[in-house]
């Protein structure tokens, strides 16, 4: 039995026990919470770099390739080192929570040093999603940005590819901080000369003046909704975040953890949980700059087949496209499994077939498995919240709280709102005292606006399912309740792996409907001809599987509110700039309807494009 294997091994990793209470109040409101403490975590994070600096100052911290290939490696002294030193010049040029710096870059060896060097000295950052700067038509949402910050300086690795931006939104007061290039007519400092600025006393002073209230760094939540929010991360929140993170995966104070990692620091999922678990445990970070992408899946491909990780984390349609290469690449799979202690998914939801697959390939490579789970939280939380650490037959379980978490679910109709209380929680928004009193509710709990359902009813120890975001709820025309979030995941399970996700449209109408996002790869398989896209997806084969599959869904359904009956795919891809996605790589429903509302009215008309149940011929 797995149970009775070595501690160290990779199907029994160590992980928590944790012992979870409920209170239900006669409001209707319930309580959980897990009844051990949070234990002690410094009032700083930089406390664990410095330490592991004396500690291990030989140990590699973060490492990123070359253009010629090699692994450009950095240890925890270097790092500490190079921290302080920038901490210095940028005390020197007079930066505060006033007069932040701002990283419009992606990750990298440089980004990382920036972030902490600021921190340490308490200049909090705001890491910006590369999109803005390089993507967008307008930089409206960098404008808003930059308005809510006003930045004291800007980091851009490569200066020419975000000059543009930068003359466009940030005043020409604002100097900017660079690897490689300058941007004309601007003061332009380099990011070498940054880090060999001789330290002073005042480094320590600064250091020594921070604490468990000072602001680490800045946020921003995607704004699909709106203009980007610049969601306040207290030290607070940061270095209690990692210690329920240590309490659960606490495989990890045993074997500092490598991962091997690409998405991005401006998120909350790898800028503060991937990113902050290395320094805090003491492990080393390869910096993957591959992405789940047809064009750079084999960057990811590469570095995992020769960095074992021990930790992994990517979102669903990432481990699509690794198991693509892995049921056919032994050196690949036998590298990633090689010291592999667990698996998490997150960012959407996992379909079955993918974690099917993902369960089967583990299995092949490490007797007894590996750990496939995900859990719950967003960027106000930390975001570690939740987490399942029991082994599952199916995708989604969140599991329990965390130690020092409350989550408070509160009667919405027939649903659980999550509300949460804990010190990895946000005290709010940056100077937008309306936006940040309407997220609490009077006892002082985060509102996530999200439902959750208890896996087993009554009992939380057993965990809890995502149950739609409520915002993106809608009724039919008959008064029904339709809830988005479960629909979505059923629906792209059913369509067996050619939608990598689908978006529920139908409000006010009387039936539901699905632009559906292709798996282009799955449908070329099918057909096996060279077509563009367009043709693609008009092929007789194509339409008749995806009516098919659209039948069987039917089948299954129990009602109108879970029963699509008409869907669309969608042939062109869908727009950072304009919210429907993020980079990386979630949808969010309410900005594909309102920017596609042409193409829903087309849904629910006689357009030649839509498929119905019925045939594939149905709807031309």
């Amino acid at each position: 039995m797995a149970a009775d294997r070595a501690r160290d091994s990779r199907s029994n990793p160590a992980l928590w026990n944790p012992t979870v209470r409920m209170e239900e109040r006669p409001d209707g409101a319930i309580l959980i919470w897990q009844e051990d403490p949070l234990g002690a975590y410094p009032d700083r994070l930089n406390e664990r770099l410095l330490h592991w600096a004396e500690a291990a100052p030989d140990r590699v911290w973060m490492a990123r390739r070359g253009e010629d290939g090699d692994w450009r490696k950095v240890t925890y002294a270097e790092a500490a080192a190079r921290v302080q030193a920038i901490g210095q010049a940028l005390l020197d040029r007079g930066l505060s929570p006033e007069r932040p710096l701002v990283i419009l870059s992606a990750n990298s060896i440089a980004h990382a040093l920036m972030a902490l060097g600021a921190q340490h000295v308490g200049v909090p950052s705001a890491a910006i999603a590369p999109a803005y700067s390089l993507q967008s038509e307008d930089y409206g949402k960098l404008r808003d940005i930059a308005g809510q910050l006003s930045p004291g300086m800007i980091f851009a690795e490569e200066a020419a590819a975000f000059a543009p931006a930068i003359d466009a939104v940030f005043g020409p007061d604002v100097p900017v901080v660079s690897v490689a290039g300058r941007v004309e007519g601007r003061e332009t400092l380099s990011f070498d000369t940054l880090c060999r600025t001789p330290v002073t006393e005042a480094v320590q002073k600064a250091f020594a003046a921070t604490g468990p209230d000072t602001v680490a760094k800045f946020l921003f939540t995607s704004g699909t909704t709106g203009s980007p929010k610049a969601v306040i991360q207290t030290q607070r929140m940061l270095c209690a975040n990692q210690e329920m993170v240590a309490d659960c995966y606490a495989f990890m104070r045993e074997t500092p953890p490598v991962v091997v990692d690409w998405a991005p620091w401006n998120h909350t999922a790898s800028g503060n949980k991937v990113f902050n678990l290395v320094i805090y445990n003491g492990g080393t970070f390869y910096i993957d700059d591959g992405k789940p992408s047809p064009k750079l899946i084999g960057k990811t491909i590469e570095n995992l087949r020769e960095i074992s990780p021990t930790w992994y984390f990517n979102v669903p349609v990432g481990y699509q496209m690794l198991l693509d290469a892995m049921e056919t690449d032994d050196r690949l799979r036998e590298t990633f499994f090689a010291r592999l202690s667990m698996m998490m998914y997150a960012g959407a939801g996992m379909s079955q077939p993918v974690w099917d697959r993902l369960t089967r390939v583990a299995e092949a490579a490490v007797p007894g498995g590996v750990l496939l789970a995900t859990g719950y939280g967003a960027t106000e939380t930390g975001p570690f919240s939740l987490m399942c650490t029991e082994r599952q037959e199916t995708a989604g379980n969140l599991g329990p709280p965390a130690r020092g978490v409350i989550l408070k679910l509160v009667p919405q109709g027939d649903k659980l709102e999550a509300r949460m209380k804990g010190p990895h929680i946000t005290p709010g928004y940056w100077r937008n005292p309306e936006l940040t009193a309407g997220a609490f509710d009077k006892e002082g709990y985060y509102k996530l606006g999200d439902a959750l359902r208890f896996a087993v009813p009554g009992d939380p120890a057993r965990g809890f399912y995502f149950d739609g975001r409520l915002a993106e709820n809608f009724k039919l025309d008959t008064g029904t309740w339709v809830a988005v979030g479960p629909l979505r995941a059923t629906l792209t399970d059913d369509m067996k792996g050619i939608a990598s996700d689908v978006v529920i449209a139908g409000e006010n109408r009387p039936e539901l409907a699905a632009l559906v996002v292709p798996d282009y790869d799955a449908l070329r398989g099918l057909v096996g001809e060279a077509l563009d896209d367009d043709a693609l997806l008009a092929h007789p084969t194509v339409r008749a599987l995806a009516a098919e599959r659209l039948a069987e869904h039917g089948a299954r359904a129990t009602g109108s509110a879970n029963r699509v009956m008409r869907m669309m795919f969608l042939s062109e891809p869908l727009r950072f700039d304009r919210g429907e996605v993020t980079d990386k790589g979630s949808i969010n429903q309410r900005a594909v309807l309102r920017e596609r509302a042409d193409l829903v009215e087309a849904l629910f008309g006689d357009d030649p494009r839509v498929i119905h149940p019925a045939t594939s011929e149905a709807g031309t």
